[in-house]
């Protein structure tokens, strides 16, 4: 069963139809919408602030949401992806993104909606990330523009995928 905890009174608050891994971490103020998917180890910790998931966001393994005491809650759109071990702090992300593999957002940040952080991108404190773009590096910069097929094909294809497979899992031990 995952760990849900609450934080001076305040309990996670999730939607319809979100799954939950048996060892995922959801805590304090932290609301999600419908169809959210929390995955393997992920973390989303809203202790000393608030964060907030649209519908079909998907927190991949190893993947930590968190938020800076009284100065930066974390927004997060619909539909989008936090690849394994990304780390998203303090910030706000719109909708249809892809934050890739190994990512860090940082405090301040706005990333746009239809736009992807590519696998292993670093971004600093106050980077904007404009609406249909990639950004990616350390520090993260801006590489191109999202053609919208890429943006039909791997942001929104990613993030209807994730409540599919959580469907596929069984309940219950393997024996091996």
């Amino acid at each position: 069963m995952a760990l849900i905890k609450s934080v001076k009174g305040i309990k996670p608050i999730l939607g319809e139809n979100c799954f939950l891994a048996e060892n995922s971490t959801i805590i304090g103020d932290v609301r999600a919408g419908n169809n959210c998917t929390f995955w393997y180890n992920s973390v989303v910790r809203g202790d000393v602030h608030s964060i907030e998931l649209g519908d079909f966001v998907n927190v991949q393994d190893g993947a930590c949401i968190h938020c800076t005491v009284e100065t930066h809650p974390t927004k997060v759109g619909s539909y989008v992806s936090i690849a394994h071990h990304a780390i998203v702090h303090g910030c706000t992300i719109g909708d249809n993104v892809l934050v890739g593999m190994g990512a860090i957002v940082m405090d301040g940040c706005v990333v746009e909606n239809n736009s992807i952080i590519a696998a292993g991108a670093v971004l600093l404190e106050n980077t904007h990330v404009e609406s249909g773009t990639i950004y990616a590096g350390c520090p993260a910069k801006k590489v191109k523009d999202i053609d919208p097929e890429r943006l039909e094909g791997t942001v929104k294809r990613i993030a209807n995928s994730y409540p599919k497979y959580s469907s596929w899992i069984d309940d219950g031990e393997v024996e091996l």
